[in-house]
């Protein structure tokens, strides 16, 4: 099948030019084999509970705290400037402990250092703030 015994040739050292296939085949079939028995397995169907309708949209405005980085790395909350960085965390921890926590904006001044930033954006992480954002990205677009 796979094997040839002798050659037509008078050359002894002439090699043989045939490409074995059996290897191939074999793969070919196990894959074959594979395939087939794993098919039925994917027709089975998972019993979902999906809701019907589209929901009413939702009345409740979130409250939202504006948290801004000036060009010079002066922070404010909601418009008033924060000196320290302890009142910075003493607003995070009181807007952690709200039971409805509000959605922090974080809007930092294209002058302002990324260590500013990253550092206001980590001590909110840490002291629980999980809705935050960072708004006003169009400033750092090329064009403008």
């Amino acid at each position: 099948m796979g094997m040839s015994v002798g050659s037509e040739s008078t050359h002894e050292d002439e090699g043989m030019v045939d490409i074995n296939t059996t290897p191939l085949i074999d793969v070919m079939l196990v894959l074959l084999i594979m395939l087939i028995i794993t098919i039925p397995l994917q027709t089975h169907s998972v019993a979902l509970d999906l809701p019907q309708g589209n929901p009413p949209p939702s009345t409740d405005v979130p409250k939202v705290v504006t948290v801004a980085i000036d060009f010079d790395n002066s922070i404010s909350w909601n418009g008033e400037p924060i000196g320290d960085e302890g009142s910075l965390l003493a607003h995070f921890q009181q807007a952690a402990a709200l039971p409805d926590q509000p959605e922090m904006h974080i809007h930092p001044n294209r002058l302002a250092d990324y260590k500013t930033v990253a550092h206001v954006l980590a001590d909110a992480q840490r002291l629980g703030i999980t809705k935050l954002g960072i708004v006003g990205q169009d400033q750092f677009m090329e064009g403008q």
